[in-house]
Parts: C-alpha cells; structure tokens; sequence
C-alpha cells in the first residue's frame, strides 16, 4: 500500500513538473530569472503550497531543467534550461566535467579562457585538460579566437555564435584587421555622401598669366629690359580676353538643402548594392565609419529641423572621378603615380607649410634659449641649407 501511494505522489508530482516548466517556457526567455513569488504566481502549484514548490523545483533542478542562481535584488531564482541542452549535462560523465561544461555555458557568446575556468573552479590543470578534451570530443564546445585576447586559448558552447566583441565585428577576418576593407568601404560611403550633399557643376578655368617680362608673340621667352616692360594689358594672351575653359567641379548645395544624407540612408544603399557580400552591417557599423569620415575632416554633419545628414567639406576641391573607378584604373595600372587618397587635398597656408607652424617645441623658440631661430634644425631642412651649412662647417685637422 505504501509503495502504491509512492508511486502515486511520484506520478503527481511528475505533472506538476511538467506543468510548471512549460508556464515557466511560456512566460519568459531562458535569461529571465524567477523568483518563488513569480513561481507560485503562475498558479500550477495547488493552493500555493511553498513545501510541494520546493520538491517540484528540486525536482526539475536534478533534472537539469533549472538553474539556481542569486538575483542581488529578490535573492534566490531560477532560470529554465531547453530539454535538449539539459540532456546534454545529464549525458556526462562525472561532476567535475559537468562544473567545466557550466561555467562554459555561462560565459556565453563571449567564450572563456581556459586558466579562468581553472581558477573559478580551483581544478587541477590536468583534470581541466581532461574535461574540456572529453567535451570536444562530443561536440558540445569548440576553441574559439577572441580579438581582445588574440593569445589566450578560449571556448565557447559550440551551438553559440561568437559576439562582435570577440571577433570584433565585422571589421576583423578570422581575427586579423581588414584595413583593405575598411578603406574600400570609407572610400564608397565618402563617394556616396559626396554625390548626394553636392552637385556637378562648370567653372571657369583660370587663365595662366604669362611670365613678367616675357614678350608674347612671336618672341615668346624673350627677356626684355625692365624699362620695356609697361603696365599697359598688351602683354595678355589674346585667348584669355575672347574665350574662357570651364572644368566641371563639385558644388555645394544652397542654403536650406534639407536631403543630406542620414546613416539609416548610407546603410540601406550599402545593403542594397551588395558590396559586402556576406558581411552584413548595421547602421552601428556604418555609423564607425562615418565618425572616422568626419574626424578626419572629410565631412561633417548637417542637422536640419530634426534630420541629421552629412556633407562633403571643400566640395570644390573634390575629385570628380568616382572613388571606384580611381582604384579600378589603378589595378589596371594607370594612375600608379598618384597617391589613392579619399577626399581632397588638406588645407594648407604659408604658416603651416613654414616649420614655426607646425614645430613642436614652439614655446621653447627664443634667442639664448635651448632651441632659438638662430640654430633651428627644421628651417635648415626647409631652406635646403644642410648642404651649405656642412660645406661652411671647419674641418678639425688631425694632430701631427
């Protein structure tokens, strides 16, 4: 008779285990901690009898269903396991396998390094060795590469797919940085943002002036003396007065221009072109690229009512051959002279092509001081003065 009645709880209390894991499926993600309020709240457990909670949880903790763990705020709570993983814990072989293949688990997409599982579980090294062979010998881990540590061995779950943070997202292949892949795509969304924020239009060409003192004619080179020379304009060419160049240049566009384009708009033409192939970006992604656009000064953003978009700087000075075509011209081998640059040339004026513009130890700079105009390095290399200054420098003659 008792083993009937057993029997009997036992079955009831296999209904209630089933019954309360499926509600507890129904009403949240495998991250979603629940806590004993949130259980009896589910109304499984007949008059919210804490007792027959208990044994229903341990139950399907023993089961691997469940797993306990310390919320800061509501003290302990569980969180639900699927039934194909919790096979996989029943199925090894010893404790000490199942603790490593936890602790694995918990770190998620992130992976773990190999000698953090050692000291989490104060495990000898062997024995460490031993349960993660066995686990990759099931398939239930895989070695994994982690960006941030390139050196350290590291695993994840093997039905996880690494994080970005790990592999870096999609600027790293098989973790190494794709710089060529990185500039070819600035170089698209700079083109991009460029042909959408200016406009092609004609300017003059400016005429070139012919050289003071030259004769223009059939003297053309001739050197007169300077009383030849009047300030009459007989010395312009003839074609400068009757007939203008245009060249095409990019232009800005008016004021109020209200359709500068956004990131949203930049990822959309990314994705619909297919030019990443199986790399797939994100408006974050393109988001990286446009910041590194604009800190380097080849954009900048334009915010119109509650819009914000970006538009090219020095839109005249940009090139009007495509990105695109530039590097495809210079696989073919033509242009191999010029540098492959993205965006115009940068500004420059006479002080910063002059050494004081730009010297380092600018605020050092005075006569009698360690550094003084007098013996500055920088302008003897500007002026291509070493020469002269070590034909000028005296010789030490040798001792007799």
């Amino acid at each position: 008779m008792a083993t009937e009645n057993a029997a009997d709880d036992s079955a009831k209390l296999q209904i209630l285990k089933d019954a309360l894991y499926e509600e507890i499926r129904q009403h949240g993600s495998e991250t979603r901690l629940f806590t004993q309020k949130d259980l009896l709240d589910l109304n499984i457990i007949p008059n919210n009898n804490v007792m027959l909670l208990v044994k229903v949880v341990q139950g399907l903790c023993n089961d691997k269903l469940l797993v306990g763990t310390t919320n800061h705020h509501a003290g302990l709570a569980w969180r639900w396991r699927s039934r194909e993983e919790a096979k996989k814990y029943l199925s090894l072989p010893n404790d000490e396998t199942m603790m490593v293949y936890s602790i694995i688990d918990e770190a998620g997409a992130d992976g773990i390094w190999n000698r953090t599982i050692k000291n989490k579980l104060n495990m000898h090294e062997s024995v460490v060795k031993n349960c993660i062979k066995y686990l990759e010998s099931k398939g239930y881990i895989t070695a994994m590469k982690n960006v941030e540590h390139p050196n350290k061995k590291m695993y994840i779950k093997a039905s996880l797919r690494p994080s970005e943070r790990a592999t870096g997202g999609p600027w790293f292949t098989e973790g190494e940085l794709d710089t060529a892949f990185i500039q070819e795509l600035e170089g698209i969304v700079f083109e991009y943002i460029k042909t959408k924020s200016a406009y092609r239009g004609s300017q003059p060409q400016p005429a070139s002036a012919p050289k003071r003192g030259a004769i223009v004619g059939e003297l053309r080179g001739t050197k007169r003396a300077a009383a030849d020379i009047t300030n009459d304009d007989s010395t312009a060419a003839p074609s400068s007065r009757n007939s203008k160049s245009f060249r095409t240049v990019f232009l800005p566009m008016p004021a109020g221009y209200k359709h500068y384009p956004t990131v949203a708009e930049i990822a959309k033409f990314i994705h619909d072109t297919g030019i990443t192939n199986n790399t797939t970006l994100g408006e974050a992604d393109i988001q990286q690229l446009v910041d590194v656009l604009h800190y380097d000064g080849l954009i900048e953003p334009v915010r119109v009512n509650r819009r914000k978009g970006y538009r090219v700087t020095r839109a005249m000075r940009q090139d009007t051959v495509p990105f695109h075509k530039r590097q495809k011209d210079r696989e073919a081998g033509i242009g191999l002279d010029q540098p492959l640059v993205v965006g115009a040339e940068p500004l420059s004026n006479a002080l910063t092509e002059a050494p004081c513009g730009r010297c380092p130890v600018f605020d050092l700079c005075e006569e009698g001081g360690p550094v003084s105009p007098s013996n500055c390095v920088y302008f003897t290399k500007w002026l291509d003065l070493e020469d002269v200054a070590t034909a000028a420098a005296p010789v030490a003659s040798l001792p007799p």
